[in-house]
């Protein structure tokens, strides 16, 4: 399907499968995954600015909706565009916009008002919550989606600072997040894109090469990305050491999750199955993203330690 034969496709009404088409338009996963690190960012500002979550129920709400509305209206927009590329790739296929059980129209219009939607509700807490999030939708749906991933292998490291700006809008919601810790949080989770997102690349290759993507392993092959990962991974050891003021136990942790993925990405460089490699780097790599986050959040709860 090309590119201009997006609006050949029609509705299809199919009741029965209404929640998974959501579930798949709204790329849940991916957008539970966004959503945490806001909410990290968000207590961890509570902690710091010695504020009480009762006090800051309703800028809470506020906070996670809009922000959740913003990310959302990125994904269905991604959705809509990419639907002549996910017609070919497997994992993809089930998305409405492929089946038809959602009109591109209709998704289009979804994805405008999510959008607008959830940047009003952000308006609501404070102008630079509001603008992360713009940020990071404009970031995701133009520079990556509509420029880039098509046509770069950079399109990984931009799409990476879209998914990063994540803690700063829950952060910035309470206070300006010129503060070590959102920045570091940033810095993380723009850091852990680009290795999760190479050993995605490795496991769907042919996906991706048949769909036209410009993924690092289809454009430069499987030897350079195996690197490329373990620099990426590795430029994570020092960041734990800034979040000191976590303690003690948040500092060890991350650092042995660190050496851990490190000596899983050493070790594709002697593996002769890289798709069994791939696969344990990218369950590793969400495992160790949640770890992370959930980590910061319980060492500020006041009865930790």
């Amino acid at each position: 399907m090309k590119k201009d034969e997006k609006t050949v496709i029609s509705p299809q009404q199919n009741p029965n499968t209404f929640l998974s088409d959501l579930k798949e338009l709204f790329k849940a996963v991916v957008l539970i995954f966004n959503v945490l690190p806001v909410f990290a960012g968000f207590w961890l500002a509570l902690y710091f600015t010695n504020s009480t979550f009762t006090a800051s129920w309703e800028l809470f709400l506020l906070t996670m909706a809009g922000s959740t509305c913003v990310m959302a209206g990125a994904l269905i927009l991604n959705n809509w565009y990419d639907v002549d590329i996910d017609t070919i790739m497997e994992r993809t296929k089930n998305r409405p916009t492929v089946t038809g059980n959602l009109s591109l129209k209709a998704v289009l219009t979804m994805g405008i008002i999510f959008s607008v939607v959830g940047l009003i509700l952000l308006l609501f807490t404070t102008i630079e919550a509001a603008l992360y999030a713009f940020i990071g939708w404009f970031i995701y749906v133009f520079l990556y989606t509509i420029w880039s991933k098509r046509k770069y292998t950079l399109n990984t490291v931009i799409g990476s600072v879209s998914g990063a700006v994540t803690p700063l809008i829950g952060w910035a919601a309470l206070e300006p997040a010129n503060h070590t810790v959102p920045i570091i949080m940033f810095l993380i989770l723009f850091i852990w894109q680009i290795p999760h997102t190479f050993v995605i690349a490795i496991r769907k290759y042919d996906e991706y090469k048949a769909a036209g993507v410009a993924m690092l392993p289809v454009v430069h092959g499987l030897a350079i990305t195996k690197r490329q990962t373990v620099i990426y991974t590795a430029c994570l050891l020092p960041l734990p050491f800034y979040l000191a003021s976590l303690g003690t136990t948040f500092m060890v942790i991350a650092t042995l999750l660190n050496i851990g993925w490190l000596t899983l990405g050493i070790s594709g460089f002697f593996t002769k199955d890289d798709l069994n490699w791939a696969n344990k780097m990218f369950l590793y790599s969400v495992n160790y993203l949640m770890i992370i986050f959930i980590i910061m959040i319980i060492a500020t709860v006041p009865w930790f330690g």
